[in-house]
């Protein structure tokens, strides 16, 4: 089988989409599957497992807030004026967020033009683009299955409900292409995603036939599993993720927080707060900076020490598409106190440990900590015991072996004639691609 990966951008600094990549590839090629790499930047570390095709991108909307037009304009600034790329310019100056389409025409382009040099793809996987290059694809009969973790609609809604002015609920609508998304998601021939919540946003946000969705779950790089230790000598909660973002809940931890006993820390793998955001204001309003520590980003070795060590990782989100802390934190041994929200119920499940509190509920948040700082030996070993249960349900090559389940059953739904090889060794990285589907100059 050989199948074309889409995805606009594929750096492992980049989030979680550059990581699935990097990841999921790895363990498909390791069980036959030959697989080509279109990827927009930030480009991925090189992965001599797969053929790895960059394409061009302006970048525009990561230029949006840079102070005039001359240093908004791409570096070769004749290139303006292909027509893709004048479009993409001109709708970002307007607070539309054109990456996602963009990157899909690119994408068609560049495999319409490997098609006619010869090379013929069974299957088409998009990871999170949902443009209508994906339609043009099937148009000229390819299957074309998409990842989707997150749904947009989720972010647009975070997105409206912090809205104060016209202005912003305008902006709000104009970033998020829900609908252009849920058009194409609704003629692919599958949908994969990893959690239940995840399906059922699918099916009411986007309109997809709950039939034609996927849940394969989502790997998870584990870190060295954890033992039975004694209980930490400073009671130090951790929160990882971006503050900022309301779905994440970290104001209903400050509270909680702040009903907490005064040598109950914090540590948040997170920047600080920006001055006049709500978080600040939380941070100001309850006096907490002394019990709260931001430290960034942080490299992942320091990332494993502080999940082995901490006294219990703490994820108060509204929503979750999966939970991957939770998981890593209970893979290391480490207590988990959770919003019973999105795909967290059903992550504590399948892992067997770690305790589930209400969501938006910073009385209820503080209750659950406490309970697990009190029975803290209990809740550990507990996480100990999960780690086995974690490598079954979570693990790489579990997730892929799944997935690529799900090729050949939509494979196996669709008469479109299968195809073959090709003569470019996995691993040859190519020049990156222009709009037109040429090498770039």
């Amino acid at each position: 089988m050989r199948v074309a990966f889409l995805a606009y951008r594929g750096s492992m600094q980049s989030g979680g989409l550059g990581i699935y990549l990097h990841a999921l590839t790895r363990q498909l090629v390791d069980q036959g599957v030959e697989v080509d790499l279109y990827v927009g930047p930030p480009y991925p570390d090189p992965m001599p497992w797969v053929r790895t095709i960059p394409l061009e991108d302006p970048r525009f909307w990561d230029k949006k807030f840079m102070p005039d037009w001359f240093s908004f304009l791409p570096d070769s600034q004749l290139s303006i004026f292909r027509p893709l790329d004048f479009w993409e310019f001109v709708v970002t100056r307007f607070g539309f967020f054109p990456e996602p389409f963009a990157f899909s025409m690119r994408a068609a382009h560049a495999v319409v033009a490997e098609l006619r040099r010869g090379v013929r793809y069974d299957l088409v996987h998009d990871v999170q683009t949902l443009g209508y290059g994906a339609l043009w694809l099937r148009a000229l009969g390819l299957p074309v299955v998409s990842t989707v973790h997150h749904p947009l609609t989720i972010d647009r809604r975070s997105s409206l409900a912090r809205d104060r002015s016209f202005t912003d609920y305008k902006g709000s609508l104009t970033f998020h292409p829900v609908r252009s998304q849920a058009r194409v998601a609704r003629r692919l021939e599958g949908m994969i995603t990893s959690s239940e919540a995840s399906v059922d946003e699918l099916v009411s946000g986007f309109g997809v036939r709950r039939e034609r969705i996927h849940n394969v779950s989502n790997g998870v790089d584990l870190p060295a599993p954890g033992r039975i230790r004694a209980r930490p000598e400073r009671r130090e909660l951790l929160f990882i993720g971006r503050g900022a973002d309301p779905n994440k809940g970290l104001e209903y931890l400050l509270e909680a927080l702040s009903e907490l006993p005064p040598d109950v820390t914090l540590r948040l793998f997170d920047d600080p707060p920006p001055r006049l955001t709500a978080i600040h204001a939380k941070l100001e309003g309850l006096r907490l900076h002394d019990r709260v520590r931001f430290d960034g980003k942080v490299p992942r070795d320091e990332l494993e020490r502080a999940l082995h060590e901490t006294t219990a990782l703490v994820v108060p989100s509204l929503f979750e598409g999966f939970g991957l802390p939770a998981v890593e934190a209970l893979a290391a041994g480490t207590p988990v106190v959770a919003s019973a929200a999105g795909a967290l119920p059903e992550v504590i499940r399948r892992a067997g440990a770690g305790l589930l509190v209400p969501p938006a509920d910073s009385g209820a948040l503080a209750k659950g900590i406490l309970s697990v700082l009190e029975n803290w030996e209990s809740h550990q070993r507990d996480a100990v015991a999960a780690r086995a249960r974690i490598e079954r349900e979570f693990g790489w090559h579990e997730v892929a072996t799944r997935t690529l389940a799900v090729y050949q059953q939509v494979l196996g739904q669709t008469s479109r004639p299968q195809a073959s090889s090709m003569s470019a060794k996995p691993g040859a990285a190519e020049q990156p691609v222009s709009a037109d589907g040429r090498p770039a100059r």
